[in-house]
C-alpha cells in the first residue's frame, strides 16, 4: 500500500486535530492582517484626505501582492516543501503589517501593503495544500472548510481591535498588533511536519514513512503500521532509481504550468480560475469597502465598525454549515447554494436603507459568502495531482486575486469618478456571482469521496 493510500485510509486522530488547529491559527492571523486594513481605510480617508480612488488603490495593491505571492509560493512549495513556505510567508506578512504602522504617507503604505499581500497570498494555497494532503478522504471536505472557518475569527479580532483600539490610540497600533503573528512561527515549526506525499514525490521515502508511522501510532493502529512499512530491499531498489526519478520530476516541475492546460486538466483549470475570480472579486469588493460604504450611507465610524462585527459573527455558522454539507451533499451543490445565496443577499443589501435591513441582509450575505470560501479551498486541491497540486492551487488563487485587485478599484471609480450609487455597486456584485453559479453548474466536477490524485 502506497503512502498516499495509507494517509487516505487512516482514521482521524489527535494528530489531525492538532494539525487543523495549528494551521488554522496561522490562517486566523492571515485574516487578522487582511481585515485590519479595511477598518483603517475609513480613518485614513479623513486624516490623510484620501479620494475614493486612492482608497481603492490601497485595497488593490495588497491583492497584487497576493496574486504574485500565490503563484510563486505555490510553485516553490512543489519544489522545497509545504512546511518551509508556510513558515516563511507567515513571517513575511507579519513583519510587513507592522511596517504599515510606520507609514508616513499614501505611497509608503502602498509599498508595505504590497509585501503584506505577497506573504498572505503565498501562505493560503500552501496551507490548504498541506492540510488536504494529510486529511483522510472521508473527512477532507470537513477539515478544509473548518480550516477556512478560522478566517472568520481573524476578521472578528480585526474588527474588535479596530473598534476598541483605533478610536482611542490611533490606527498605527492596529498594524503593530498585526505584526505579532511572526512569533507564532516557532510553535508552528515544531508542530507541523512536512507532507509525506511531497516527500515521497521527491524520493525521500524514509522520511515520509516515518511521519506516516507516527500518525498511525497516534491512531492506535500498530498492526496496520507493521503491514504497511516497506521492506528494506524495496527501499534499496528505490534509492538506486532515485537519481533517475528526480531528473524526471525536474522535467515535470518545469512543465507544471503547461500541464494545467493539458487535455486532462484544462476544463478543471478554467473552472477554477473563473470560480476564484468571481468569489475573490465579490469578497474583496464588498468587505474591503464595507466599513467605508456604511460610512457613506451616513453611519458613524463607531456604528459602522459595530455593524461589521455583527456581520462577521454570521460568518462562523456560515463556515460550519458548509463544513456539514460539503461531505454530505457534495462540493458542487453546496457551492451552488452558497454562491447563489451570496448573489441574492448582495442585491438586497445594496437596496437596503434601514439599519435593520442592512444588518439582517448583510449578515446573511456574510454567512453565504464565507461558506463559499470554505468550499473553494476544499474543492481546489482535489482537482490536481500531487506533483502539481500546490502549483495548480497557487495559480487558481493567483488568477482569482486579479478579481480582488480590480474590485476595490472598480468600486472606487464607480463611487468617485462616475458618481454611481451603492445600489449600482451591489448590482455589479450580484451579476458577477450569477456568472459564478453558471460556471459551477456547467464546468464543475463532483469530488466528494474521491481520493486525491497522484
Amino acid at each position: 500500500m502506497s503512502i498516499s493510500q495509507r494517509l487516505e485510509n487512516l482514521p482521524v486522530s489527535r494528530f489531525h486535530y492538532i494539525l487543523l488547529m495549528t494551521a488554522g491559527i496561522g490562517w486566523m492571523f492571515d485574516s487578522l492582517d487582511t481585515g485590519i486594513i479595511s477598518f483603517v481605510l475609513p480613518v485614513l480617508m479623513k486624516s490623510w484626505q484620501l479620494t475614493t480612488e486612492q482608497v481603492g488603490n490601497i485595497g488593490s495593491i495588497g491583492l497584487v501582492g497576493m496574486a504574485i505571492g500565490a503563484i510563486l509560493a505555490g510553485s516553490i512549495a512543489d519544489r522545497i516543501g509545504r512546511k518551509r513556505v508556510f513558515a516563511m510567508t507567515l513571517v513575511m506578512y507579519s513583519i510587513a503589517t507592522g511596517l504599515c504602522g510606520l507609514s508616513w504617507n499614501y505611497s509608503s503604505l502602498l509599498i508595505f501593503r504590497f509585501f503584506v499581500g505577497f506573504g498572505l497570498g503565498g501562505q493560503l494555497p500552501v496551507a490548504v495544500t498541506l492540510v488536504s494532503e494529510f486529511s483522510p478522504v472521508k473527512h477532507r471536505g470537513k477539515f478544509l472548510v473548518l480550516l477556512e472557518s478560522f478566517w472568520a475569527f481573524g476578521w472578528l479580532f480585526a474588527a474588535l481591535i479596530s473598534y476598541l483600539i483605533i478610536p482611542r490610540y490611533g490606527w498605527p497600533i492596529a498594524f503593530f498588533m498585526g505584526a505579532l503573528p511572526a512569533l507564532y512561527v516557532f510553535f508552528l515549526w515544531s508542530k507541523i511536519p512536512e507532507s509525506p506525499r511531497y516527500l515521497e514525490s521527491k524520493g525521500r521515502v524514509n522520511e515520509a514513512e516515518a511521519i506516516c508511522e507516527r500518525i498511525a501510532r497516534q491512531a492506535l493502529e500498530p498492526k496496520t503500521i507493521d503491514n504497511q512499512i516497506h521492506t528494506s530491499e524495496a527501499q534499496d531498489d528505490f534509492r538506486h532509481k532515485k537519481e533517475e526519478t528526480e531528473s524526471v520530476q525536474q522535467v515535470k516541475g518545469e512543465a507544471r504550468f503547461a500541464e494545467l492546460f493539458s487535455s486532462k486538466l484544462i476544463r478543471r483549470t478554467i473552472f477554477l480560475w473563473i470560480l476564484w475570480f468571481g468569489i475573490v472579486f465579490s469578497y474583496y469588493g464588498i468587505f474591503t469597502w464595507l466599513p467605508s460604504l456604511l460610512a457613506l450611507k451616513g453611519y458613524s465610524l463607531t456604528k459602522s465598525f459595530s455593524y461589521v462585527i455583527v456581520m462577521t459573527l454570521a460568518q462562523i455558522p456560515g463556515y460550519f454549515s458548509a463544513a456539514y454539507l460539503v461531505d454530505r451533499i457534495g462540493r458542487k451543490p453546496t457551492m451552488t447554494i452558497y454562491v447563489l445565496g451570496t448573489a441574492i443577499c448582495a442585491y438586497f443589501f445594496g437596496q437596503g436603507t434601514s439599519a435593520g435591513t442592512i444588518l439582517t441582509v448583510g449578515s446573511l450575505m456574510s454567512f453565504f459568502n464565507l461558506g463559499a470560501w470554505g468550499i473553494i479551498y476544499t474543492y481546489t486541491p482535489e482537482l490536481y495531482p500531487t506533483h502539481a497540486r500546490a502549483t495548480g492551487s497557487g495559480w487558481a488563487a493567483g488568477f482569482g486575486r486579479i478579481g480582488g485587485i480590480l474590485a476595490p478599484l472598480v468600486v472606487g471609480k464607480m463611487l468617485g469618478a462616475y458618481k454611481m450609487s451603492t445600489q449600482s455597486v451591489f448590482i455589479l456584485f450580484t451579476g458577477v456571482l450569477i456568472l459564478v453559479v453558471l460556471d459551477v453548474l456547467l464546468l464543475g466536477e463532483e469530488t466528494k469521496g474521491s481520493p486525491l490524485a497522484e
